[in-house]
């Protein structure tokens, strides 16, 4: 599992628009007045830029990745109440909660496994910390312009998204609807909200390595028209736009005022 810095800029305007005001707006009202909320697969930081227009200034950030050279470029442009965690993320135990009045995390649990889920939940509820989980993959692509290939190479896709992404089996397009189930099983309650892509001709780069990172994996299932599928795709991305399915989800723990 692993993204580059500059896939992560190249998306992080799309990310913005995408999510959904109101979840996000509910979600730093529950990291309260004196926020500590620790980011779950930070890259960048784009979470904490997200969160700027709708939090006060008093938030402490605790930004935990894996890739050490994600999270230097974050601390070039974080401000001072920000600490980096260089943590493998599947050792849950070692996450840094304490006092933490909320968890974050952002296009990440589409590569998680259900148990990897349902342990997050666990130790969630022991700190009575909520959580809020942005732009999960929900399997869903369309295009302006449909192509004889799209059905195929979504499925494909899809396919691709629930192999071992490091977590063990990953959740992929289910990611949302497992989430909000685990979430509220543990006694969470739990509020969710769709936050598409839109992404249209002033997106045409996002547009292009969008479909070829589609192309790739679906390739890898053994699809042999994947490559001409991409070129096709490619040559719409100035006209075009498309449509990639997300959801948002919030999870208050229990007693949550």
């Amino acid at each position: 599992m692993g993204f580059s810095a500059t896939w992560l800029a190249l998306r992080e305007p799309a990310d913005h628009a995408a999510r959904d005001d109101g979840l996000l707006t509910a979600a730093a009202d529950a990291a309260g007045p004196s926020s500590v909320i620790v980011d779950l697969g930070s890259g960048t930081g784009s979470t904490l830029r997200a969160f700027a227009p709708v939090l006060n200034n008093a938030a402490a950030w605790r930004l935990v990745d894996s890739d050490p050279v994600l999270l230097a470029q974050a601390a070039s442009s974080a401000g001072h109440d920000v600490a980096l965690h260089d943590l493998d993320l599947r050792t849950l135990d070692a996450l840094p909660l304490q006092g933490a009045s909320l968890v974050t995390a952002s296009a990440l649990l589409d590569l998680c496994s259900r148990d990897w889920l349902v342990r997050l939940a666990a130790r969630l509820k022991d700190q009575s910390v909520a959580f809020y989980a942005a732009l999960n993959y929900d399997g869903v692509m369309t295009w302006s312009s449909p192509d004889d290939d799209d059905a195929a190479i979504t499925a494909a896709f899809n396919s691709h998204q629930r192999g071992d992404k490091g977590f063990g089996p990953a959740l992929g397009p289910d990611c949302a609807r497992i989430a909000a189930e685990v979430f509220a099983q543990a006694g969470f309650r739990v509020t969710e909200a769709d936050s598409p892509w839109v992404l249209g001709p002033d997106q045409a780069e996002l547009q292009r390595q969008l479909c070829d990172g589609i192309a790739n994996a679906a390739a890898e299932t053994g699809v042999t028209t994947a490559a001409q599928w991409a070129a096709r795709r490619h040559a719409l991305v100035g006209d075009g736009h498309c449509h990639i399915g997300h959801r948002d989800l919030l999870a208050l723990p229990p007693g949550y005022a």
